[in-house]
């Protein structure tokens, strides 16, 4: 059986980071099937995270969690935007893997916020901090801003992640991007 673990960092609940996880994590289903989701909401675990930071032992209930999210085929990683960033309680999560569990491992990376001005928390903060991790992140990372939620753009956002996050697990090539009209520079010279 193929498994996902959905980490979603959200303080509330519900919350916009839960929000968007969920349809993360549903679209993906849609297209893998029987897969197996294993949701983790990082704020049930917030104590015992930081009991394991300051001792370096985790709860029996912090091992469960890890134990999951390592040992899923595919991780989908949601975090709220505090101060251009992801949350503290995101990173202290991710501090207490170790260095080399999610190498190989697709990603699928996601935000929130409240501003579309934060959006490149994507793309400066999280991807940069899996890739380090050596896990695959997706190219399609997915950022909503307080105005995305009911707008068209999102559930295409979501939909094409999915798609990208799919194609890895079940292992097929992924889809041609869709360019929206951009042509990169390489091609352009190519069509000379």
């Amino acid at each position: 059986m193929t498994t996902l673990a959905v980490v979603q960092a959200g303080l509330g609940s519900p919350s916009s980071t839960q929000l968007l996880a969920t349809r993360l994590a549903e679209a993906t289903a849609r297209l893998v099937p029987g897969l197996e989701v294993r949701t983790t909401h990082l704020r049930d675990v917030a104590r015992d995270i930081a009991d394991n930071l300051v001792t370096g032992f985790p709860s029996a209930r912090l091992r469960e969690v890890v134990e999951s999210v390592v040992g899923a085929d595919a991780v989908i990683a949601v975090t709220p935007t505090f101060n251009a960033s992801y949350s503290g309680l995101f990173k202290s999560f991710v501090d207490v893997l170790e260095p080399e569990s999610l190498a190989g491992k697709p990603v699928l990376i996601g935000a929130t916020g409240g501003t579309e001005r934060h959006s490149l928390v994507l793309d400066h903060a999280l991807r940069p901090l899996f890739a380090y991790m050596r896990a695959i992140v997706v190219p399609t990372g997915v950022y909503a801003a307080s105005s995305d939620w009911g707008a068209e753009g999102l559930p295409g956002r979501v939909d094409r992640a999915a798609g990208e996050l799919a194609d890895l697990l079940v292992g097929r090539a992924p889809a041609k991007p869709a360019t929206d009209g951009f042509v990169p520079f390489d091609q352009l010279l190519a069509g000379r």
